[in-house]
């Protein structure tokens, strides 16, 4: 997925074994009426204990696209969008092939490919500055609000992100935003990237909670499918307004920002203040 709206397919291949991978295997997602901007499936009206949040809900990937152009002017853009492209593919493969590396190296590794791709040569100094770009996200500007309203509420709050641990804790506090967080998930954890169902196994690991008392919010379309698909009640944050993935499993919700994801959240709960 692009910024700004833009859409690129993965490859015919890499969708069938995504598709494969997650699971997509569900049963008596009935999508009803709902308010514009939002659709809403069936679900047992029951409160939602914590939320795990994909890091993009949080943070502007987009961020990058700064550096990117100060280093390439005019054709920042195009760099970052193919490079974040790779990053998630990298994943997948890496994940189907049992070949893990941490997503600082994969991050890494797909920037290379792109720059390559590109027909551009970086130097040490330029390859540092783009990779520390991604210790140096801008939050969204709702951010801070919407993780203290949940909080207020007494809903505990965790990350749950393909981000490694070094990637996740430079981030949240550069923002200030640690004592928001009652934990930072990595996938690094037991060495699996999203959409593999072991990665958010670790959101239950990690509170002790049964799945169904567990929001997910992601970022990404793919994202929310694989959260769906393995049992969470789960929120689409879908800040760039992009189409729905088409791989037979639609979020419970989708939202354009933290408002939308918290009033879901607080709205079923019934503690909203």
């Amino acid at each position: 997925m692009l910024a700004g709206g833009a859409v690129v397919s993965v490859p015919r291949v890499l969708a069938v074994i995504l598709k494969s991978a997650i699971g997509l295997v569900i049963g008596g997602v009935v999508v009803v009426s709902a308010a514009v901007g939002q659709r809403q499936s069936a679900t047992v009206n029951r409160p939602y204990a914590a939320v795990a949040l994909d890091y993009l809900v949080i943070f502007n990937p987009d961020s990058v696209i700064t550096v990117a152009d100060r280093i390439l002017p005019g054709r920042g853009r195009a760099l970052t969008e193919l490079w974040r492209i790779r990053q998630f593919e990298y994943t997948w493969l890496r994940s189907l092939t049992g070949r893990y590396a941490d997503f600082s190296v994969v991050t890494r590794d797909a920037l290379t490919y792109a720059a390559d791709a590109m027909g551009v040569s970086l130097t040490p100094l330029q390859r540092d500055d783009l990779l520390g770009a991604y210790l140096h996200l801008t939050p969204w500007p709702d951010a801070s609000d919407g993780l203290r309203r949940l909080r207020a509420a007494g809903v505990r709050v965790i990350v749950l992100a393909d981000f490694s641990p070094a990637m996740l804790r430079a981030n949240a506090e550069r923002a200030q935003l640690m004592p928001l967080f009652d934990d930072l998930v990595s996938t690094d954890a037991n060495q699996t990237f999203k959409p593999d169902p072991r990665a958010y196994q670790l959101g239950i690991d990690h509170l002790g909670l049964v799945k169904q008392d567990v929001v997910f919010a992601a970022f990404g379309g793919w994202d929310a499918a694989g959260a769906k698909s393995f049992g969470y009640p789960t929120v689409w944050v879908n800040r760039f307004h992009v189409p729905d993935e088409q791989l037979g499993v639609r979020p419970d919700v989708t939202v354009p920002d933290m408002s939308g994801l918290v009033k879901f959240v607080l709205g079923r709960s019934g503690r909203q203040r």
